[in-house]
């Protein structure tokens, strides 16, 4: 079999409705909406979460606390993963994120201190752990904050 010789199989595509096109197509005059009603009107029918007038269940159910919308969020990155870097090299948060070793950063790269070093890095980032600061000053590097 080639490509050009592949094909649908049989009944996977129906014609599309054609509402509103006379009486004898079987979906004339009201169009499929029925005859009265909210639904059957232009611009009918209710809003999301709507229950017929019963109190909604998003208003039933009870709300705490709140969500702080500056709050900054970090990307995590353990000591460990640092190891890919060559020795002796000055790593930017810039270049954690080149390397693949945070994917979406949004307020920047926090340090952590999960695993070993062991190379000298002089390391350039948002954030640092204490764990990770003793790590990285242990195998003979540098933590700065940006």
């Amino acid at each position: 079999m080639k490509l050009h010789e592949l094909k649908k199989p049989e009944g996977s595509t129906r014609a599309r409705k054609r509402v509103g096109r006379g009486t004898g197509s079987g979906l004339g005059t009201t169009s499929g909406r029925g005859m009265n009603g909210q639904n059957s009107r232009s611009g009918g029918g209710t809003r999301l979460g709507f229950e017929g007038g019963q109190m909604p269940l998003y208003r039933r159910l009870p709300k705490r606390g709140f969500t702080n919308h500056w709050k900054k969020e970090y990307v995590g990155v353990n000591v460990e993963k640092l190891n890919c870097f060559e020795d002796g090299a000055t790593v930017t948060s810039q270049m954690i994120i080149d390397a693949g070793l945070a994917k979406k950063v949004t307020a920047g790269v926090k340090i952590l201190g999960g695993g070993e070093l062991k190379k000298n890095l002089t390391v350039q980032a948002e954030k640092f752990s204490d764990s990770a600061i003793e790590k990285i000053v242990a195998a003979g590097g540098k933590a700065e904050v940006i």
